[in-house]
């Protein structure tokens, strides 16, 4: 009974970090890097609360989980919060003294840390059901290889193959459930955002059927009046002031048509289309405002490639993440556009710009309501492409470093 209370107490050191991250951490704290550093201090105080009060079994048998803290801390949190984590046990450990167990402790993790590292951009990218299998084999790793090394170093035995399986079969469920445990919560948490960005984005429907028609009546009206004041005898910086009118009066205009692309029923007119075509289509209309930009568009895009669309939005989407890269190339630079099919049924596009890049945190922040990196940007071009991509059933991924560039990966199911 004993036992069993101290793998209780185990469990709980593990529950209650997961309980502060996502109870008062995730939507408090902004950025991902101050979110990380926070999981990777409550993943250490878990961890020397775990070795603080192992499991006493047997004849000097003490068990403990702090494998999971560090492995949840590495998979979750990358390189550096590994580091850390394993530093963290072999310095606590060490104030023990050097023993069999100290010994022990390093040659586990300088076996296993870099397995877990290497397998953590894989987690990273998994879906849910991998990253359950992924840390599941993980933890079965670090506990054979724990087992291997007390047993040369102590010596084998029976009741010590016997208590090592009890840690192993342990381990590997308490691993299980937590990994199920945080993935789920993960969703539930991405649900809410998806739900209050749905609940914007029909606050923006209502109120674009109810001002669009009488916002654009007077700017035409007053566009109209300027382009006739606009006479070749008027002085250059009268003419300067009437362009500079005209423009933001443009500029407007094109919110509005954003704003329009919420408030109209999406178009579910879909037809056959090659989608090398429409690629060449949409290079040829942006390369004059690349040239003004000093950007060179450069294509490399296979023919048949068959998708289920409609043109003009997957016109307007691509559009709208070109004009997003040659804008970001304030200097000039390239920009490269390939299509191809792949092995699992997908058109793939990418977008590939060597402009000034974005931050982890940007990405994640990416087509979000009224979020944009330039000072003038409203953010829903981008809102209205990554709506038309998810249309179309597609999927969109962001690759991108600072100051390297930034690369938009288009997923859309092929046809034959």
């Amino acid at each position: 009974m004993s036992i069993i209370k101290d793998f209780l107490l185990q469990i709980t050191f593990m529950v209650i970090p997961i309980f502060i991250y996502y109870t008062f951490i995730t939507e408090r704290v902004e950025t991902d890097k101050n979110r990380n550093l926070i999981m990777t201090i409550l993943w250490g105080i878990s961890i020397l609360f775990c070795m603080s009060f192992p499991v006493s079994y047997g004849q000097n048998a003490r068990l403990e989980l702090r494998i999971i803290p560090l492995l949840f801390g590495a998979l979750y949190g990358g390189y550096w919060p590994g580091i850390f984590l394993s530093a963290l046990i072999i310095i606590f450990r060490l104030y023990s003294g050097f023993s069999i167990g100290f010994y022990n402790t390093v040659l586990v993790l300088l076996f296993s840390l870099p397995v877990i590292l290497f397998f953590q951009r894989s987690f990273a990218s998994s879906k849910k059901d991998k990253r359950v299998k992924i840390a599941v084999s993980l933890s079965s790793y670090y506990c054979v290889f724990g087992l291997i090394f007390f047993g040369i170093l102590r010596g084998f035995s029976a009741e010590y193959l016997k208590v090592q399986m009890i840690h192993l079969i342990f381990v590997v469920i308490v691993t299980w459930v937590f990994t199920l445990l945080i993935e789920n919560i993960r969703e539930i948490h991405q649900l809410r955002l998806e739900m209050q960005n749905s609940e914007k984005l029909r606050v923006i429907s209502e109120l674009t059927s109810v001002f669009a028609h009488e916002i654009r009546n007077p700017m035409q009206v007053t566009r109209g009046f300027l382009q006739l004041l606009n006479e070749p005898d008027l002085p250059d910086k009268k003419k300067e002031y009437i362009q500079l009118s005209i423009e933001e009066l443009d500029r407007a205009n094109e919110i509005i048509n954003d704003f329009l692309s919420f408030g109209k029923p999406s178009i579910n007119h879909f037809e056959k289309i090659e989608v090398g075509y429409q690629l060449q289509r949409v290079a040829n209309i942006i390369q004059g405002y690349a040239k003004n930009h000093k950007v060179d568009v450069k294509t490399d895009v296979r023919d048949n490639c068959w998708i289920y669309a409609n043109p003009q939005k997957l016109n307007q989407s691509l559009i709208n993440i070109l004009k997003n890269a040659i804008e970001s190339m304030p200097n000039g630079g390239n920009v490269w556009i390939t299509c191809n099919s792949t092995n699992d049924g997908y058109i793939k596009i990418i977008i590939k710009d060597q402009g000034i890049g974005m931050t982890k945190d940007q990405i994640d922040r990416l087509g979000s309501p009224f979020y944009s990196l330039k000072e003038s940007g409203t953010g829903l071009g981008m809102m209205v492409s990554f709506q038309i991509i998810r249309l179309f059933k597609g999927k969109i991924y962001v690759n991108s470093e600072k100051d390297k560039g930034t690369e938009f990966i288009i997923l859309l199911p092929e046809i034959t």
